[in-house]
């Protein structure tokens, strides 16, 4: 089979949902875990597909978590490889980074279930599939600027850019469609310290999270299933 490449920063923000569509397009996933595994020595093949998922740190944080550097390298070897790469929240984050576009804290955190709003690129794009109430999953503090070249796919009010792509092999999603509603409570066990940080109402959380995440990962699956096909042609 071939490789998808998983890059994973907590244990708890994994493929999630899309591991089965994964393996329905021929995709072995396999994680690299964030920290511990040796980034650097990573060689990609043309085969493989690089995701980038997401977790609790800043993508410009190479002084306090050094491995940032090699996991930077990686994405951009991906990129002069013409491998295609989904980043995912942090993964969006440095996908944007290695790109060329600047990473920074957001004027405050957004957390919970919540629509997005389309431009008329993303109407156009995969992620049309989250239709009819364009709800996902937000969990972010920090946001990224547009990278050169790329297009907008999606804002909200408080994050300008909520998903971009370049070219059709690269999508960045600043939120998660990843998530799974059975293990919705890992989510809040761990981010713990953030959520009480930010004064999100936990029990309302983890209820939203029951109600639409179900709901939002028929949809992702459309979604990533279409950029797959796109992105192997």
């Amino acid at each position: 089979m071939k490789r998808a490449l998983a890059i994973r920063h907590v244990a708890f923000e994994d493929l999630g949902t899309l591991v089965g569509l994964l393996h329905q397009r021929g995709y072995d996933a396999v994680y690299q875990e964030a920290g511990v595994a040796d980034l650097a020595s990573i060689t990609l093949s043309t085969d493989d597909l690089l995701v980038v998922l997401g977790g609790p740190i800043g993508a410009y944080e190479e002084d306090r978590y050094p491995f940032l550097r090699d996991e930077l390298h990686l994405i951009e070897q991906a990129l002069r490889a013409d491998i295609p790469i989904l980043g995912l929240c942090l993964g969006a984050q440095l996908l944007a980074r290695a790109l060329g576009a600047r990473v920074y804290a957001g004027e405050e955190k957004e957390i919970g279930i919540a629509p997005i709003e389309l431009t008329s690129e993303g109407r156009a794009s995969c992620v049309r599939h989250l239709a009819p109430d364009f709800r996902v999953l937000h969990w972010h503090g920090d946001t990224f600027d547009l990278p050169a070249g790329a297009t907008s796919l999606a804002s909200t009010s408080l994050t300008p850019h909520q998903a971009f792509s370049a070219g059709p092999k690269i999508l960045g999603l600043q939120f998660h469609i990843e998530a799974e509603a059975e293990q919705a409570e890992r989510w809040l066990i761990g981010h713990t310290c953030e959520l009480t940080g930010a004064g999100i109402d936990v029990p309302q959380l983890r209820k939203d999270m029951n109600a639409y995440l179900p709901a939002i990962a028929r949809k992702s699956r459309a979604a990533v299933g279409e950029w797959l096909d796109g992105a192997a042609r």
